[in-house]
This record gives C-alpha cells, structure tokens and sequence, in this order.
C-alpha cells in the first residue's frame, strides 16, 4: 500500500431489517446510505486507521480491486467517515467521527 490508501473489504450489503422487522431488499433505493468495512491493509502515512479496525465509508466514492478472486475497495483515509477500533481505553465508544 503507498502514502494514504486504506484497503478494505467490504460488508455484505444485502437485505437488511428495519427496527420494525420489515425486510428491505438489497436493490431498493435508500438514497446516500453509507457502509461499512474492515481494513484489511493501510500505508505508510495512514494515521488513524490500523488493519482489523471498522471502518464507514460513502460507497460511491470508491475504487474497486480484485486481489486473489476476492473484491476489495480502495480509499484514501480522508475518505472515512468513522473508526471503530476495539483497542480504545475503558470508558470510550471506540467510534471516532
């Protein structure tokens, strides 16, 4: 990985739930929803981000790869919206925006 680029992959973004328990198929249209992802590698200069961390992203702005027959999705670290790392002290959310 060079300079800033965070490779991910991505979470399944099939049917989901409402808090009701209606289920929303994959293909209706939500408008800009954002998604989440698991770092898998990061570069140099990443700063925030480290590999295994939960990461949010908007995903139309977003590269797509194919690495050993598996996709991925390459971003800068300024395009994260949120990180949720488990290796936060006791007390916090481990959600940074």
């Amino acid at each position: 990985m060079l300079h800033d680029r965070v490779l991910v992959s991505a979470d399944d973004a099939g049917e989901r739930k409402s808090s009701a328990g209606i289920v929303i198929p994959a293909t209706a249209a939500v408008g800009r929803r954002l998604s989440w992802a698991s770092v898998m590698a990061v570069g140099p200069h990443v700063r925030q981000v480290q590999t295994g961390d939960r990461v949010l992203f908007d995903p139309e702005d977003k590269a797509e790869v194919e690495l050993a027959g598996r996709g991925y999705v390459l971003l800068r670290e300024r395009d994260l919206h949120a990180v949720a790392a488990p290796r936060v002290e006791d007390g916090q959310t481990g959600l940074y925006l």
